[in-house]
């Protein structure tokens, strides 16, 4: 017999309780800064400033350790959880035994009170709980910062799982998001961590993140797209949102049942391959990554669940980053040139997606991406996920900014990997990504070749079969008549015509110095009623005011050409 939990009537109207107190801004930005302090020099984004390869004994006198970096994240709330899981992708800007203990970062958080939610529940659709629910189960399923999960059953007798967005979170996302930014900025001025990471881009990331995250209705959007995309391995099962009961801060769906994937019994795994189950799971998100364009940021262990019936179940799906076409063609590119030991095309495609700082040392990050490779190649313990994160840690320590999603693909490498060695550690993984990584390969040659592409070429070709004699006939006839022109616009906007204003005002600025230096020399030899150090006051304002403008020059000279020379050098990377 179902469990029902009954509801008053009047719940929908009562008023929301706050989770926990607000927290005053002075107060949480103090409590910020001791973080920061208290780990400035720690380890953190070592990576970056100092070669990994020293012992840590180099790196400067320790004011922490990564577990205690991990709890005081844990002890700031849900923003500091989510900014370590994001942190943990970034082995380009935290050493080896951060990123560990980051992995190990569990969210304790004590549940909600279940009235706060069920108050959540009906303002976000509309009606009372036991309208919308048969049984609504006040025990979560599960708990973490920003969600809580209840079993429920629908009116036709589904079960669901509920998840609902905690009161108050996204108010104290955005209040904490403010906070770092003000250090960020701070930090990409006067750091040079954040002039080589660009801390406020990187929160940028991390805030469109969380955004999406918080948005239950782009969550189940999602599951949606997955579900189809995956359709295919039926080994695969992704469980469908229940539209008519989501909001942006209520998502229900099908009910996962099933055993983590890391706590398969072994009695299970001697009657039940898991072979087929680890070889679709990769087959299936290497499609979705380089097919569709869709990274599932985090597919650990907690978010996958081996069903009765003996299939895999993927969940939790709201950390899901997108790929545009031309990124998606070169990361491709740079895993096949990886698994063929092509080093020198790795680095040279991993430059054209990323953005040369000033600092950029060209042939050191060609060397050592050269031999990293070849130790892939040569080393079958090197799996696809470690090759990636590398890559980018290279690219970071010498100069070079790799785009987010880089790392964004090679953290999912590595949880699949995790993943798939929980379920079969036997299985060569190698193999099935080279042959995946192929079947993509040859289904985008298939996709050029196909008939909307190849009759789209073929209007290209007739426009230019069309028009190309007639053109060239007035090119020609311009040039026989000494009137081809080339008109060149927005030379008014350029940087070229910014540098030309900035050489003409420095040269005034220095004849009037020279003239004023002059001038007050000539002065001097001219008795006057009023002196400063025996000589006249006229000379030596004059003076004054050459020796002011003639230090302004140098040192607008030495700080703002240096600056301006690093971002142009920046921006022809990006080009």
């Amino acid at each position: 017999m179902p469990f029902t939990f009954p509801l008053p009537e009047p719940a929908l109207s009562q008023p929301t309780a706050p989770a926990t107190p607000t927290i005053d801004g002075m107060l949480r930005r103090r409590q910020i800064l001791q973080l920061l302090l208290r780990h400035r020099n720690s380890g953190v984004f070592s990576s970056i400033q100092l070669d990994p390869n020293l012992p840590p004994a180099a790196r400067g006198q320790s004011q922490g350790s990564p577990t205690q970096f991990v709890t005081d994240l844990e002890a700031l709330g849900t923003t500091f959880v989510k900014l370590g899981q994001l942190l943990s992708t970034r082995p380009d800007m935290l050493p080896p035994e951060y990123l560990a203990a980051l992995e190990r970062m569990q969210e304790k958080v004590a549940p909600v009170p279940v009235e706060q939610l069920i108050a959540v529940v009906e303002s976000e659709l509309g009606a009372p709980v036991n309208k919308l629910f048969l049984v609504f189960d006040p025990v979560p399923l599960g708990c973490a910062s920003i969600a809580q999960v209840h079993r429920a059953v629908l009116r036709d007798g589904r079960e669901v799982a509920v998840k609902v967005q905690k009161p108050d979170v996204a108010a104290q996302l955005r209040s904490d998001l403010g906070v770092l930014r003000s250090f960020a900025s701070a930090a990409d001025r006067f750091t040079r961590v954040g002039r080589r990471v660009r801390l406020s881009d990187w929160l940028a990331e991390f805030s469109r993140t969380l955004r999406m995250e918080l948005d239950y209705e782009a969550e189940a959007g999602n599951l949606q797209r997955f579900g189809q995309h995956l359709a295919p391995y039926p080994e695969l099962w992704v469980p469908q949102p229940i539209l008519d009961l989501c909001s942006k801060r209520v998502l229900t769906l099908e009910l996962v049942g099933g055993v983590r994937v890391d706590a398969i019994p072994q009695v299970r795994r001697t009657e039940q391959s898991m072979d087929p189950l680890a070889a679709a799971l990769v087959r299936g998100y290497l499609d979705q990554i380089f097919v569709h364009g869709e990274i599932h940021a985090d597919p650990h262990p907690g978010n996958l669940r081996v069903t009765a019936d003996n299939r895999l179940a993927i969940f939790d799906l709201g950390m899901v980053a997108h790929v545009p076409p031309r990124l998606r063609e070169r990361l491709l590119k740079v895993l096949f040139a990886a698994i063929d030991g092509r080093g020198e095309e790795v680095a040279d495609e991993i430059i054209a997606i990323s953005t040369r700082l000033e600092d950029f040392e060209e042939e050191r990050y060609l060397r050592e991406t050269g031999q990293m490779i070849a130790r892939y190649a040569a080393i079958s313990s090197m799996s696809e996920g470690q090759v990636v994160l590398e890559v980018v840690r290279i690219a970071t320590f010498c100069g070079l900014r790799t785009p987010p999603e880089l790392s964004v693909l090679g953290k999912a490498l590595l949880n699949l990997e995790n993943v798939c060695h929980h379920l079969s550690p036997e299985l060569d993984l190698r193999r099935i990504v080279e042959r995946q990584l192929q079947s993509v390969l040859r289904a985008r040659l298939k996709k050029t070749f196909s008939q909307a592409n190849v009759a789209s070429e073929m209007i290209e070709l007739q426009l230019l079969a069309r028009q190309g004699p007639r053109r060239v006939s007035e090119i020609l006839g311009l040039l026989a008549e000494n009137r081809l022109q080339m008109k060149v616009t927005g030379l008014e906007e350029s940087r070229l015509m910014e540098n030309i204003q900035k050489v003409a005002n420095r040269v005034a600025a220095g004849l009037i110095t020279s003239a004023l230096l002059l001038s007050s020399a000539m002065l001097m030899r001219i008795e006057s009623r009023w002196s400063l150090f025996g000589y006249p006051v006229v000379a030596m304002v004059l003076l004054m005011i050459a020796v002011v403008i003639a230090l302004g020059l140098i040192i607008s000279s030495l700080l703002f050409d240096r600056r301006s020379s690093a971002d142009e050098r920046e921006e022809r990377g990006l080009r």
